[in-house]
């Protein structure tokens, strides 16, 4: 069974023309971190999705992908 990705960071990232280097900086987070978020490897707390929801003037809803 193929994983379904949980978050969207990558493409609202891409929507806003912002870069994982741009949000490593503004969370104080390593690029590496950001990278592996953006390619759903792990995953942001909910507290940290919230934080980069605020960042990018967007609802929190916007970072995740659909269960339905």
């Amino acid at each position: 069974m193929q994983e379904i990705p949980i978050n969207r960071l990558k493409a609202v990232l891409a929507e806003k023309q912002r870069t994982g280097k741009w949000l490593a900086a503004q969370l104080d987070k390593s690029e590496t971190t950001i990278s592996r978020w953006c390619r759903n490897e792990i995953q942001p707390s909910m507290e940290t999705l919230l934080i980069i929801a605020k960042l990018l003037d967007i609802d929190i809803k916007e970072l995740l992908n659909s269960t339905k």
